[in-house]
């Protein structure tokens, strides 16, 4: 027997080595400081296993036998995050900076000083934590949900399952699974020496590898995560720098590359350095994100619908490398938006092979004077959509003669148009377009509209080349029976796109708003014209005065909401959809506890409270039919002001004359 479980009793001894493996693990894969032989852990790791197997009563399901994977996992979980994972902005330059730093001090009081993080490019992971224990991981998805992928990412050595010191009770945080260079290489030296294709680049095989079904096959990869952000209330942290120093004490893998800076010279001091030395980092990095330090004060400057405003991406000088222009084709969107595509030599561009690029529009065409033969310079936007940056004119042909954009449509041959202030040409058969028939209803069924499972965008193109459908009402009156003899599609396959169907019913009204496809209704206006008009009805007979009323909605979203249900198809396929028992009005559920108390209130949230948090106190103003504003004007109707706010904000609301309440106030003018 060890001489260390002498006197204890199984589940002690358990406890005992399980406590033991997690600080070698720590020392191993998170100081890079090991302080036990890999063979001596090995050991003790079979140990654990032995005791394991002779108590399956003491099962542990964070344990570090668990690490080894085994798990096969066929369908990932869809999981909605608790808080939403936002994009960034990106900037480019010195100047780009400057001014996101004026908007800051518009609307912050005090000094702002700012963290400078390296960006590593990786895949985004959300990690939930309960009294100490990994209790969740969940991807990016699409910002508002991902995939469970919790078995899977409990086989990445560096993701603690247990934690260290004084951790909160319950908290999110983000970070990247990302692959090292000395790894990825070393997969690619295997793989080619068995005469298998090499990966192309880390981030996508880190991408790819937490989709695997067999987590055995992921433990085999060396995936590491890189942690970034705290998620929760009241953590008791004030400080983004002190974020990271937490996050580190727990025992997570935090990069000690970042730094605090004192203004955008000292930001850009980071950047610069980094430009140069990224190249000797062990993993991909493509940029410095920049967030303001302090949290109140990002909790005061809050976010867009796409992005917080309280940070910055950075992005370093994309590769650019030069191909030959082949062809120019043009694509037809869902909505009838002509796009030209540039066909280009393959070329490796950033570990990936490009093909082609985005040419965008006419303007563009004309503006880079670009010609098929020619040689272009090509490059990734942001590191992620390949496009061409202009032409080397020495090397253009004699006699070749400038682009002639398209004017018929390339799938039905319609006459294009283009109306005045657009930059791009539309085909204006929209009930006739292939393409675009096919695109609406791909975005009808898409994750972030009705998610039905079972039904892809191909399987979408072959229900509309075989007759069954012609628009997404058709989806509802579909048959096993119809759908069987389609080329691929079994008895179960047929029966789960019939059950996804029919599953979609219960797809809450402004899912369904935004799944219509209406022209610039995305996600975010569909909620606010869902909450306003709480049903299909009263939208489909509202005025534009009557949409523009309503919060951000302006002239050209009001022309096109209008402009959509005055089409009797329109109108027809919304009947169908109500026969079909699709939610086309808020359920009595979600208008539980909201009320109009407050219509017509736009309300700035300044300052700590203590009887409910920010994000709380917010969605209290909505519920109630209020606005919620990040900064005062003279359409502010009321300022809550919680402890430390600041005294330009005070200042400023006294002297437009705006009322200035307590969370107490509030609380009890909505009750």
């Amino acid at each position: 027997m060890n001489f260390i479980f002498v006197g204890m009793n199984p589940e002690q001894q358990l406890t005992a080595l399980r406590n033991e493996l997690r600080e070698h693990n720590y020392n191993y894969y998170v100081l890079d400081s090991p302080t036990i032989t890999d063979r001596d852990f090995d050991m003790k790791l079979k140990e654990l296993q032995a005791l394991e197997e002779a108590h399956p009563e003491f099962y542990d399901p964070n344990s570090p036998t668990l690490r080894v994977g085994g798990e096969v996992t066929k369908n990932f979980e869809t999981v909605k995050h608790e808080y939403r994972m936002y994009s960034l902005d990106n900037s480019y330059s010195k100047e780009d900076l400057e001014d996101w730093e004026k908007r800051i001090k518009k609307q912050v009081d005090g000094d702002v000083s700012y963290t400078c993080e390296l960006k590593y490019d990786g895949a985004s992971m959300s990690l939930t934590y309960e009294n100490g224990s990994l209790l969740r991981a969940v991807t990016r998805g699409d910002g508002f949900q991902g995939d469970n992928v919790t078995t899977n990412i409990k086989t990445i050595k560096s993701i603690p399952l247990k934690l260290k010191g004084d951790y909160p009770p319950k908290f999110e945080i983000r970070g990247e699974i990302v692959l090292p260079f000395d790894g990825f290489n070393k997969m690619n030296e295997d793989r080619i020496a068995a005469g298998e294709e090499p990966y192309r680049n880390p981030r996508n095989t880190a991408s790819g590898s937490l989709k695997l079904q067999d987590s055995a096959e992921v433990a085999k990869r060396p995936l590491e995560c890189l942690l970034y952000s705290i998620k929760g209330e009241r953590l008791g942290i004030t400080t983004q720098f002190e974020n990271l120093q937490k996050a580190r004490e727990w025992g997570f893998k935090v990069p000690e590359e970042a730094r605090v800076a004192k203004n955008i010279d000292e930001v850009l001091e980071f950047v610069n350095y980094w430009d140069v030395h990224r190249h000797n980092l062990p993993y991909e990095t493509d940029g410095v994100v920049i967030k303001v330090n302090n949290l109140q004060q990002q909790e005061e400057l809050g976010n867009t619908s796409k992005a917080p405003r309280w940070a910055m991406a950075y992005k370093f000088q994309a590769e650019q490398v030069s191909t030959v222009l082949n062809e120019i084709t043009y694509q037809v969107g869902r909505t009838g938006a002509i796009t030209p595509v540039a066909n280009l030599e393959p070329v490796q561009l950033a570990g990936t092979t490009v093909k082609r690029a985005s040419l965008h529009n006419a303007d563009q065409i004309e503006k880079l004077d670009v010609r098929v033969g020619d040689t272009v310079y090509v490059e990734k936007g942001g590191e992620i959509i390949p496009k061409i940056m202009g032409v080397d004119l020495a090397l253009r042909k004699e006699g070749s003669s400038p682009t002639k954009y398209i004017e018929t449509c390339p799938e039905c041959n319609t006459v294009l148009v283009r109306q005045e202030g657009d930059a791009k040409h539309f085909c204006p058969n929209e009930e006739n377009c292939p393409p675009q028939i096919i695109g609406r209803i791909q975005h009808f069924i898409s994750r972030k509209a009705m998610d039905i499972e079972g039904l892809g965008g191909e399987t979408v193109a072959l229900l509309v080349e075989n007759n069954l459908i012609h628009n997404y009402a058709d989806l509802y009156e579909l048959t096993v029976e119809q759908i069987l003899p389609l080329e691929r599609m079994a008895q179960k396959s047929a029966e789960n796109l019939v059950s996804g169907v029919i599953a979609s019913r219960e797809i809450p009204f402004e899912r369904v708003l935004f799944a219509l496809g209406i022209r610039y209704v995305g996600e975010t206006v569909a909620k606010k014209l869902a909450k306003h008009f709480k049903g299909i009805d009263a939208l489909m007979n509202a005025s534009e005065e009557e949409l523009i009323l309503v919060d951000e909605i302006g002239d050209r979203i009001a022309q096109s909401v209008v402009a959509f249900f005055n089409s009797e198809e329109n109108r027809n396929t919304i009947e169908r959809l109500k026969t079909s028992g699709v939610q086309l009005k808020i359920s009595e559920e979600q208008l539980a506890g909201q009320t109009d108390r407050l219509l017509g209130s736009t309300f700035v949230v300044s300052g700590v409270f203590t009887k409910v948090s920010r994000s709380e106190l917010k969605k209290l103003i909505e519920d109630n039919g209020g606005k919620v504003s990040s900064s005062i004007s003279s359409k502010t109707t009321y300022v809550i002001a919680g402890d430390n706010m600041g005294p330009s904000k005070r200042t400023k609301a006294e002297g437009l004359g705006i009322s200035i309440i307590s969370e107490d106030d509030f609380l009890a003018m909505i009750s």
